[in-house]
């Protein structure tokens, strides 16, 4: 008989209780969605259509969690997953869901949260797919817990389900085949220093143009976008599928540009000018804006490097981001790239306050994106709601959706 962990809630059901459920729906955590009695019970694994046995680890305030034991009736969309530890490993939700299906369902999501979180019915277009669905991501963080007696025990990601447990992982089928190689590598030496390592520590490894993995955080690295080289810190913020890049930031572009009446740019999350400068030339002035003075002198070297003369940057206050622009509001379009907690209502008051003829938000969580529609659909009106799939496999996307001033 298993163990009952000590903090276990026992209502509505016993620790390993089994139970067979029909799941109806994904949630946007990636978990099949059974009821069992109208009580909610999420299944990892499990997809919309089948029927399943499912055993309970935790009951909490409104619903409960299980893990999956048997399917029973499987899903048309059901794939053979291409990794070993799919179903251990809390990396991918979605490798046993054909990819024609993750899509529809990430599209579906976002129509929901919509409708859910902010009262908005708006169609949202089909899912942009990755070109490249394994092999794609740029960049991988493993992790390791405080070595024991002087061996270093796993070496990968957290386990599905728990919040401590570290799953060891030789390779990942979804990072690229630079990274696998290095990753083999590294995982060698890092074990080989055990006795170097006092406590745990998270591993870097992030492709480079050259060919060369970095797995310094401070090392230069440089990405590939169309036409143009960004360098930036290994070890910072720049999107890690760079197959789906040439599109993705040509959409912002066009949005941005709109049909007609906006000459000037303001990228007001910048980074290291990964969507200004891939839309400058579009523009007759271009200015990015970041808090990150690190990210600001990137910026600045990307453009110069780049050849790029209409586009400067510059580093913002938290409370007077828009201080020295001078571009006409009527004429300007806001491009906002938040971090996965979206804006704050103090930027978003910025925002409205300035005033641009065109905002579009670009987000990797639709949640906090939607909670930001909320504040902003006063002044601005949805002209299109675009997804696309940076991360197959995984319950992840980025969503563009384009605002146009009342």
């Amino acid at each position: 008989m298993s163990r009952v962990p000590p903090r276990f809630h026992p209502v509505p059901f016993a620790y390993h209780q089994e139970l067979e459920l029909e799941i109806d729906s994904l949630s946007n955590l990636g978990k099949g969605v059974g009821r069992h009695e109208d009580w909610v019970v999420f299944v990892s694994h499990a997809l919309p259509g089948e029927l399943v046995k499912a055993r309970i680890f935790r009951n909490n305030a409104s619903y409960s969690e299980a893990d999956l034991v048997e399917v029973i009736r499987p899903s048309p969309d059901r794939v053979e997953p291409a990794c070993k530890l799919f179903g251990e490993c809390g990396g991918c939700q979605y490798q046993n869901l054909d990819y024609s299906a993750q899509l529809e369902w990430k599209r579906g999501q976002v129509s929901e949260l919509l409708r859910r979180m902010a009262g908005i019915e708006f169609p949202v277009s089909p899912v942009i797919p990755s070109p490249v669905t394994y092999g794609y991501r740029s960049k991988i963080t493993p992790h390791f817990q405080k070595p024991d007696k002087g061996r270093i025990g796993p070496i990968g990601f957290l386990i599905e389900g728990r919040r401590q447990q570290v799953l060891d992982v030789p390779s990942c089928p979804i990072a690229s085949e630079s990274i696998n190689r290095k990753l083999e590598n590294l995982r060698r030496e890092v074990r080989a220093n055990a006795r170097a390592y006092k406590k745990g520590a998270t591993l870097l490894l992030r492709d480079s143009v050259d060919g060369r993995v970095r797995t310094d955080p401070t090392e230069m690295a440089e990405e590939k976008v169309g036409d143009l080289v960004f360098s930036f810190h290994a070890g910072e913020f720049f999107q890690n599928n760079p197959h789906i890049l040439p599109a993705f930031t040509g959409h912002v572009r066009e949005e941005a540009l709109g049909d007609g009446g906006v000459t000037h740019l303001v990228d007001a999350y910048c980074g290291s000018g990964l969507f200004c400068l891939t839309a400058a030339s579009a523009f007759t002035e271009a200015v990015g804006i970041e808090i990150s003075e690190s990210s600001v002198d990137w910026a600045r070297r990307n453009a110069e490097q780049n050849g790029i003369r209409n586009c400067r940057f510059q580093q913002g206050d938290a409370s007077a981001i828009f201080a020295g622009v001078t571009f006409p509001p009527n004429h300007t379009a806001v491009i906002i790239d938040p971090p996965r907690k979206g804006s704050s209502p103090e930027f978003l008051g910025q925002l409205t306050g300035f005033g641009p003829r065109r905002i579009v938000y670009v987000s990797c969580d639709p949640a906090t994106q939607i909670r930001d529609l909320e504040h902003l659909k006063k002044d601005y009106a949805i002209t299109r709601i675009q997804p696309f799939d940076l991360f197959p496999q995984t319950r992840h996307l980025e969503c563009v959706v384009t605002l146009e001033r009342k």
